[in-house]
């Protein structure tokens, strides 16, 4: 009989991981939780307090979460001050260009600061206005020699005060081309505006236009340079001629950057010297 072969059992091993715990997922569901509640919480004490509160308690409390704008007339800018402490370009929508006019009434509380006074003396400044821009009309039109440029006089009522456009064209200019030299013609009508300027008390300012028209490099002038000298010419030949050097509140040149033509900014009527009369308001009785 044959020997039973000697047989080896395989020793199997068998290794057991055992993975740890994945722990807690974090606190997002902690917060989501808190959030419900809270919410749930408002949503009772608002149900309590529909319930347990009169319509006027209800409103005050509104008011007080979330405070409303209280316009004493839905057609008006004013309120418990002047503007209600909003613009006067806000609420209604009141237009803010120097060339437009708002269309609604604007209502001046009773007890406000200024109001009525300052209107009235507004009204006064502008009847003033016209009495200077007839009075320089008038000079220019008795001077045989001038009465042509009467036409080149442009008076327009600003929210800075009154402005007279002194206006080139094609037959006229009152500075030698590219100068701030003062042509004859440029100087006499200056000197006839000088006068009701000088019986003026307002604060002035000038400002000088320049066509579009280029400048070589090595002429070392330019148009923003010739603008501002023109004006400065005009300041000093209007205080050469009596016009307190106290009253000059801005000087300035502003070159072709706000062209009287817009839609041609070679137009001679762009050149052109902007004296403004700021307004001054009387408040006194």
């Amino acid at each position: 009989m044959a020997a039973r072969p000697n047989l080896v059992r395989p020793i199997i091993v068998k290794k057991v991981i055992e993975q740890a715990h994945g722990g807690h997922h974090g606190g997002a569901w902690k917060v989501a939780y808190a959030d419900f509640v809270t919410a749930m919480m408002a949503f009772f004490l608002l149900m309590w307090l529909l319930g347990a509160t009169t319509e006027k308690q209800r409103k005050a409390l509104a008011d007080y979460f979330a405070p409303t704008i209280v316009r004493t007339k839905q057609e008006s800018a004013g309120g418990a001050s002047l503007f209600g402490g909003d613009s006067i370009v806000a609420a209604d929508n009141y237009p803010h260009r120097a060339g437009q006019t708002g269309t609604r009434s604007l209502t001046i509380p009773k007890d406000a600061v200024g109001g009525p006074k300052e209107a009235a003396g507004r009204e006064r400044e502008k009847e003033k206005f016209a009495q200077v821009a007839k009075s320089m009309m008038e000079r220019v039109q008795k001077r045989g020699d001038l009465k042509r440029l009467a036409r080149n006089l442009r008076f327009t009522v600003t929210t800075e005060g009154m402005r007279i456009d002194v206006v080139d064209d094609a037959d006229y200019s009152m500075f030698v081309l590219g100068t701030s030299q003062l042509t004859p013609a440029g100087a006499k009508l200056f000197s006839e505006i000088a006068k009701p300027i000088a019986e003026t008390p307002n604060r002035l300012m000038i400002r000088g236009h320049t066509d579009a028209a280029p400048w070589s490099a090595k002429t070392g002038m330019n148009n923003w340079r010739l603008s501002v000298d023109r004006a400065e010419v005009v300041r000093n030949f209007l205080q050469y001629r009596g016009v307190n050097g106290d009253r000059y509140a801005r000087i300035e040149g502003v070159a072709d950057r706000e062209p009287y033509n817009p839609a041609d900014r070679f137009d001679p009527r762009n050149r052109r010297i902007s004296i403004t009369l700021g307004w001054r308001i009387e408040t006194g009785n």
